[in-house]
């Protein structure tokens, strides 16, 4: 749970914007989207490895 302390007197799309910046930043919405539904381990392995894969292959390109 995020809680966005208002100052008095501060205007409430100012403490909008920090809400919104704090969302973001803490990656709120990307657990929540990932949450929906269930994905078993072995799917989250086979997808970080391919995002390895990739990675490793971005740089190797890179370097040539």
């Amino acid at each position: 749970m995020l809680i966005i302390r208002i100052i008095p007197g501060e205007n409430i799309d100012r403490a909008l914007k920090r809400y919104r910046y704090k969302v973001k930043s803490t990656k709120q919405n990307r657990n929540l989207k990932q949450n929906q539904e269930f994905t078993k381990k072995s799917q989250k392995k086979r997808l970080e490895l391919a995002k390895a894969i990739y990675q490793n292959e971005y740089h190797k390109n890179k370097e040539e």
